[in-house]
C-alpha cells in the first residue's frame, strides 16, 4: 500500500502533480462501467494537452472555457489550462444559450472545450473571439462552426511535440497561490449572474480544510453526479479525492434512481456529493411511501424506540441502494429538510451536512464527521482555517448576517470592484447574504437569505425558508414558495402529480380534485399548527408546473414576488 500524502499543496498544479506521482499506478478517473485511467496516465494527458494549448497561443492569464458534462476529459482540459497559468472558466451545462454567450464574451474566452449536447448554445455567437472549439466527447458534427476539432485529434498533436512535452513536464509555467485558477459565473436567485474569481490558494485552502473533516484513503471511490462547474462538486467531489489518490467515477449523465442504483451496485462508491433535493426525493419515494402504505408502520413510527429500529432497517436497504460500501454521503448546496435529516440520523446513515457558497471555494462549515455535538438541523461547525461571526445579531434570537473570513474567500467579482467592496470589507470579512445563528455547541444554523426576509406590518420578521421546509416535508409536495400578499402569507405549492395519480387510480376527475384539495387543506392546517400566530399561512395556492429555477436548482424567487 502506498502512503497517504500529507496535504501541503499551495497551487492546484502542485496538488495534481504530487498526487499523480505518488499514486502513479492507482486508478484515477473513469465513466461508470468503463476502465479507469491511472494517475500516471492522467498526468501524461494533462501535460500533452497543456503543450498543445501553449502551441495554440494560450498564455498565463488567458481564459479557456469548459462547457461540458463531467468526464475524465473535462478534468484533463481543466488541469491543462491551469498548468499554463491560464484561467479556467467552467460553465454549468444547465446554463441557457443567452447565459453561455454572455459568459464567453464577458470573460473574453479564447478557446472552448465542449460536447455534442452543448454545441448548439454557441451557434448564434456573433463576433466570436474563439480561436478553437474542442469536442471533449469526440463528436464532430457538420461543419457549422470554424476551428472545431475532436479532443482525440487535439491530443494527437502532442505526439509531435515530445521535446516540448518533456520541458513542460519538468518546468511548468510559474504559478503562485495568489494567481487565479478559475472564474465561475454563478446563477443567482436574484437574477444577476456574478463572475467569482477563485485563486489557486483559495481552492487549496478549502481542500486542506475538507481533509480535516474526514479521513479519506486511496482505496475510496467517489461517485460524481453533480456538475463539476458547481464549486461544491469541484472541491469536495474532485480536488478532495484527487489529493488523497482516491478513484473518481463519473455517472456519465444525470442519473435516474434506477440508473443510480445500477451504477452504485457496480462501482460501490465510498463517497457521494449530493444535493438535498435528490436525498429528499429518495426519502419520500422509498421511506414515506412504504410507511404510508402500512397502517402498522404508520402507528409504529409514532413511538420513538420502535421508529428508530424501523428507520435502521430502512437505512440498511438504503445502504444497499448506494452499493453497500458507502462511507459518507456529503449533503450540501442548499438546506436539507429537517424530517429527512432526522431519518438519516435515526437510521444511523453515514451523512455529513455542509454549508458554503461559491465565493468561499465553497465550504464554510460542516461536521466534523461523526462529531456527537453536531445538532440536527445545523450546518455543523466552521471548518478549519475559517472564521465565522454573526453580524448585528438580534438580541432575542441571536440571528444576524453570516460573515466569513479565511484563505478560501474569493479574490472578488471580475470587472465589478464596487460589488466586491460591498461584499468583502477591508478586514477580509465576506458578507454571505445568509442569516444564521450559533447554538451552545458552536454549530451554525442557517435561517435563510437576508433578502428573502418578509417583514409584516406588525413588525415581525418571517423567514420563508423555514416555513417552506415544513411544507416540503409532506409526501405529496415537490417544492413550495412562501410570499407576502396584502400583508398576509401565501404558499404556492407544486405537488407530485405522479404520486397523486397513483393514489387516485380509477377515480373520476372530480374525485381527484377533491383529493388534491384535501391535501392542500391538510398541509395548511398541519403547518399552521407548528407556527406562531403571526406567521401562519393565510392561503395555499396550487401551482401546476415547476417553479423556474437557476442552473443550481434554486427557485428564482424574484420572478414570483409582487
Amino acid at each position: 500500500m502506498q502512503p497517504k500524502i500529507k496535504f501541503a499543496a499551495e497551487t492546484l498544479n502542485e496538488l495534481a502533480e504530487t498526487s499523480c506521482k505518488v499514486f502513479n499506478q492507482r486508478p484515477a478517473l473513469s465513466i461508470a462501467f468503463q476502465q479507469p485511467i491511472t494517475y500516471g496516465e492522467l498526468f501524461d494527458s494533462i501535460i500533452k494537452a497543456a503543450c498543445v494549448l501553449k502551441e495554440a497561443g494560450i498564455r498565463k492569464k488567458d481564459r479557456v472555457a469548459i462547457l461540458a458534462e463531467n468526464s475524465p476529459n473535462w478534468v484533463i482540459a481543466y488541469l491543462a489550462v491551469i498548468r499554463l497559468g491560464a484561467i479556467a472558466v467552467p460553465i454549468l451545462p444547465d446554463f441557457t444559450e443567452a447565459d453561455v454567450r454572455h459568459i464567453l464574451t464577458d470573460a473574453k474566452v479564447k478557446i472552448l472545450f465542449t460536447t455534442h449536447r452543448q454545441i448548439e448554445k454557441i451557434y448564434e455567437l456573433r463576433d466570436s473571439k474563439l480561436s478553437a472549439i474542442i469536442m471533449l466527447d469526440d463528436s464532430l458534427q457538420e461543419k457549422v462552426l470554424n476551428n472545431i476539432e475532436t479532443f482525440s485529434s487535439f491530443l494527437a498533436k502532442g505526439d509531435l511535440m515530445q521535446e516540448k512535452i518533456r520541458q513542460l513536464a519538468d518546468k511548468p509555467a510559474p504559478v503562485w497561490p495568489d494567481d487565479l485558477a478559475a472564474i465561475i459565473y454563478t446563477s443567482g436567485t436574484s437574477g444577476h449572474s456574478k463572475a467569482v474569481m477563485l485563486s489557486h490558494g483559495n481552492l487549496c485552502a478549502n481542500v486542506k480544510s475538507a481533509n480535516e473533516l474526514i479521513k479519506i484513503t486511496q482505496e475510496w471511490t467517489f461517485l460524481s453526479i453533480l456538475p463539476l462547474p458547481h464549486t461544491y462538486e469541484f472541491t469536495i467531489g474532485f480536488l478532495l479525492p484527487l489529493s488523497n489518490g482516491a478513484r473518481i467515477v463519473y455517472a456519465g449523465k444525470p442519473p435516474t434512481p434506477t440508473t443510480l442504483e445500477k451504477i452504485c451496485k457496480k462501482e460501490k462508491p465510498s463517497a457521494i456529493c449530493i444535493v438535498p433535493m435528490v436525498m429528499e426525493k429518495i426519502y419520500k419515494k422509498r421511506v414515506l411511501t412504504a410507511i404510508d402504505e402500512s397502517a402498522l408502520l404508520r402507528l409504529s413510527v409514532k413511538m420513538s424506540l420502535v421508529r428508530r429500529k424501523i428507520f435502521q432497517q430502512i437505512g440498511k436497504k438504503l445502504m444497499d441502494f448506494f452499493g453497500g460500501a458507502l462511507q459518507v454521503l456529503a449533503i450540501g448546496g442548499a438546506a436539507i429538510n429537517h424530517e429527512t435529516e432526522n431519518f438519516l440520523y435515526e437510521a444511523d446513515f453515514p451523512y455529513l451536512i455542509g454549508y458554503g457558497l461559491t465565493e468561499a471555494s465553497p465550504l464554510l462549515s460542516a461536521g466534523p464527521f461523526k462529531d456527537p455535538t453536531i445538532t440536527i438541523g445545523s450546518a455543523g461547525k466552521p471548518v478549519s482555517g475559517v472564521e465565522i461571526r454573526i453580524s448585528s445579531p438580534d438580541p432575542q434570537t441571536g440571528i444576524g448576517e453570516i460573515m466569513a473570513r479565511g484563505p478560501n474567500i474569493m479574490k472578488g467579482y471580475a470587472n465589478h470592484p464596487d460589488l466586491t467592496a460591498k461584499t468583502i470589507d477591508q478586514d477580509g470579512w465576506l458578507a454571505t447574504g445568509d442569516l444564521g445563528s450559533f447554538d451552545e455547541f458552536g454549530n451554525l444554523h442557517i435561517k435563510g437569505r437576508s433578502k428573502n426576509v418578509i417583514v409584516l406590518s406588525n413588525g415581525e420578521n418571517i423567514y420563508p425558508e423555514a416555513i417552506e421546509e415544513k411544507i416540503n416535508s409532506y409526501m405529496h409536495v415537490i417544492e413550495s414558495l412562501v410570499l407576502a400578499s396584502n400583508d398576509k402569507l401565501e404558499a404556492r405549492v407544486y405537488l407530485d402529480y405522479d404520486l397523486i395519480d397513483l393514489h387516485t387510480e380509477n377515480r373520476t376527475q372530480q374525485q381527484k380534485r377533491e383529493y388534491i384539495n384535501q391535501i392542500l387543506k391538510d398541509i395548511q392546517s398541519g403547518v399552521n399548527a407548528q407556527l406562531a400566530s403571526y406567521s401562519k399561512i393565510h392561503k395555499i395556492i396550487e401551482r401546476q408546473e415547476p417553479f423556474i429555477k437557476t442552473a443550481t436548482h434554486k427557485i428564482k424567487r424574484y420572478l414570483f414576488a409582487e
